[in-house]
């Protein structure tokens, strides 16, 4: 990977052989612009005149132009000052997108995004901090017009570096989708077709007018693992540790586990204790047990302890802070702890003693939750369990191999799925929302390209894990509770009346009942719903619009309880290898093990857990970024291998410029309306329609599409639509 830095110059401004620039200026926003910031004095012809810089042979365009806007309300004249008309309220905010055409914008203290329209953004990009006016666009939805730009970010962005009429430019992957200018001593040593990380260094008043220099150069942008590195790079996620972490990492693995360390912990190495992953996991953080009593159950969640290796305020504990989370895609992992940690002494392993935090539960004949124990344990795996193996122990099918593999251990097995199935049918009962998400597995080759890509499967073992989760971290949080600890919650709040109102708007237009669809709904009626629609042909739509109707679960040192699992208390235990809240609780459980007093906890702690919510819920989100850009580009990737194939998928999303289509391999490509025959119109709800014919498409539909394009850089797959194939069902 090249690097380059930015240059100083500030005038470069490429021109194209043999043409001059044209002088376009747009008077109206200069205008607005200058009457804004005059206020409530107001400003003469003249003095807009001499700050919106208008030449003296420009004099006759500028008043025709002033007086336009004039007739149109734009501005008010009174006498001979002119003045800013009320067109709406003004507000600051912060830009979140900017596409092809248009925009959003996040104004302070408001929940709902603001679009702004191609032609009103004067060039401003993601992270500026804007001044905006607000007012009423079509339907529901709010439009804006930035009339200044506040503070400039300092924009970096990825893309694919070309040369056209032998002038240097970067085609952005995402945001900004025109060609940028590069000055050609700012290109690192960039060649056709690399991918790089570019920076704005000179803005214009549009965003066509913007100049980028190099930053990076990472290599084909036509390789997926080579765009990763540039996602990686730009979201500032480091694949390699420091010197300094990596040696205190080192020195702990060197150390093994001493008798000191397990003196004093609850000895559980002589029970049946083992872990069940996937086949190519590492990073191994939790096990389990199960006892069968008479009035219930005894379930152990035995957690890696991780806290006990991670100190407070050491090089170890600031870089995993950093990180977060850790991040993984195709077939990468971004550890957010060294290997000497989370695969080796922290991993539970098996047939190796490890130090755990275990979580001891009660639970009665169905499931609920009695009592529970915290205690500080050494385990020892019986075995590496593997979800698709302990299935097929499940159902029966397993081979000899399997069975000499799980020997002694398929009665627990056979257990576990009983408990699960209670755990599953109480969490049912109180409402908990079951909503839908495919998830890709990407199998990729020696060489790193992919061979081939897999809806990801769940089966039972997968749902039983998950179950006992649920409950070991339901209890983590009723501890941090009871004892009134500094503490990290996993909260998801209720959906906000602006998005339940789109909501029930959707329903209704399907037919479906909405009365219940407002303030105050309950997670018990929104199940109702799915169930409703659960194998008919609105499965799909219902499912998709429900969730993005779900706030976003977060961190937070309050409790709010989570609204999608239907639980008053909710934290993060299980899994303090790869997510930081969950070693942070980890440590302020421990302490409180020991008898550190309240006002001692509140003192060491509370400050603590704010930062560490409001740093891990960032940090998650951009993970989750991360995750999905990779993956996209690996998906087009291999559909680079398959252009002019034919597929048949569903429609999973519509919008004004295009159809979202999901293949069954969960890849997701567009089919763009400008290059449909037909004149089709969006209702911004769920369908585009045919104006000349009776053609319509809406989410759920089934269709068949050609595989038109393919670029590995931006992650974007287009198809070209085939036919439109039969409902799965009636009911429209």
């Amino acid at each position: 990977m090249k690097y380059n830095q930015a240059s100083k110059k500030k005038d470069f401004r490429p021109r194209r052989p043999g043409k001059k620039p044209a002088s376009r200026p747009d008077f109206q926003k200069d205008i607005i612009r200058v009457l804004e910031r005059a206020g409530s004095r107001g400003a003469s012809a003249k003095y807009l005149q001499e700050q919106a810089g208008v030449r003296r042979h420009q004099t006759e365009a500028f008043l025709l132009v002033l007086a336009g806007m004039v007739k149109n309300g734009t501005v008010q004249q009174k006498r001979d000052r002119y003045y800013q008309s009320d067109q709406g309220q003004t507000a600051e905010a912060v830009v979140i997108k900017v596409t092809e055409g248009f925009g959003f914008v996040r104004p302070d203290e408001a929940e709902e995004d603001i679009f702004i329209p191609g032609r009103y953004f004067m060039g401003a990009l993601p992270g500026d901090r804007v001044k905006i006016t607000v007012r009423q666009g079509r339907g529901n939805l709010k439009e804006g017009e930035v009339l200044r730009i506040l503070e400039e970010a300092d924009y970096h962005f990825t893309g694919t570096f070309r040369m056209e009429n032998g002038l240097p430019v970067v085609y952005p992957d995402t945001q900004m989708k025109g060609p940028v200018p590069v000055d050609r001593n700012e290109t690192g040593g960039a060649k056709e077709g690399d991918k790089v990380s570019a920076r704005i260094v000179k803005r214009g008043r549009r965003h066509f007018d913007h100049r980028a220099a190099v930053m990076a150069v990472f290599g084909s942008s036509q390789l997926a693992s080579v765009c990763c590195e540039a996602i990686l790079a730009e979201n500032g996620i480091e694949k390699q540790f420091p010197p300094q972490v990596l040696e205190e990492a080192r020195r702990i693995q060197e150390k093994g586990i001493s008798q000191r360390e397990i003196d004093g912990r609850l000895d559980l190495r002589g029970e049946i204790i083992f872990t069940i992953d996937g086949a190519d996991t590492k990073d191994i953080d939790d096990a389990v047990s199960l006892t069968r009593l008479e009035d219930g159950w005894e379930l152990g969640v035995h957690i890696a302890d991780v806290s006990h290796y991670v100190r407070s305020r050491s090089e170890l504990d600031a870089e995993a802070f950093g990180r977060g989370t850790s991040v993984y895609y195709a077939n990468a992992v971004i550890p957010m702890l060294p290997k000497e940690l989370s695969n080796g002494i922290c991993s539970l392993n098996p047939q190796e003693d490890r130090l755990a935090f275990s979580a001891l539960m009660h639970l009665d004949q169905d499931g609920g939750l009695m009592e529970y124990a915290f205690r500080k344990t050494v385990i020892r795996s019986r075995v590496k369990g593997v979800y698709s193996e302990i299935n097929q122990i499940l159902d029966g099918t397993a081979g000899e191999d399997l069975h000499k593999k799980y020997y002694g251990l398929e009665p627990v097995l056979h257990q576990m799925k009983e408990l699960a199935t209670r755990l599953a049918r109480r969490r049912t009962q109180r409402g908990s929302l079951d909503l839908e998400s495919t998830e890709a597995k990407i199998l990729v080759g020696e060489d790193g390209r992919v061979q081939d890509i897999l809806p990801r499967q769940s089966g039972e073992s997968e749902g039983m894990i998950e179950e006992f989760m649920l409950v070991a971290n339901e209890a983590a949080a009723s501890f941090g509770l009871e004892r009134e600890l500094p503490f990290l919650f996993r909260i998801h709040e209720d959906p906000s009346a602006e998005k339940l109102e789109a909501l029930a708007e959707l329903l209704k237009v399907l037919g479906l009942d909405a009365a219940q669809i407002k303030p105050g709904v309950q997670p018990s009626q929104l199940q109702a719903i799915l169930k409703a629609v659960k194998g008919t042909d609105m499965q799909m739509l219902v499912n998709s619009q429900l969730l993005r109707s779900m706030a976003r679960a977060r961190y937070s040192e309050v409790n709010k309880g989570h609204f999608g699992l239907v639980l008053s208390k909710y934290s993060h235990f299980t899994s303090p290898i790869r997510r930081y809240p969950d070693l942070a609780i980890h440590r302020i459980m421990s302490e409180a093990l020991k008898g550190m007093d309240s006002q001692e906890m509140q003192r060491r702690f509370g400050k603590f857990v704010q930062d560490a919510a409001a740093h891990s819920s960032a940090a998650e989100q951009r993970a989750m970024t991360v995750e999905r850009s990779c993956e996209d580009c690996y998906k087009a990737e291999y559909m680079t291998a398959h252009l002019g194939e034919t597929f048949e998928g569903i429609v999973s999303g519509v919008m004004e410029r295009g159809i979202f289509v999901e293949l069954p391999n969960t890849v997701e490509g567009m089919i763009r309306i400008a290059e449909m025959p037909g004149r089709f119109e969006y209702d911004g709800k769920i369908e585009v329609k045919d104006l000349d014919s009776s053609r319509r498409f809406r989410i759920g539909d089934r269709i068949r599409v050609k595989v038109a394009r393919a670029d590995v850089s931006s992650g974007e797959v287009d198809f070209a639509l085939e036919e439109t194939l039969p409902q799965i069902s009636e009911g429209r």
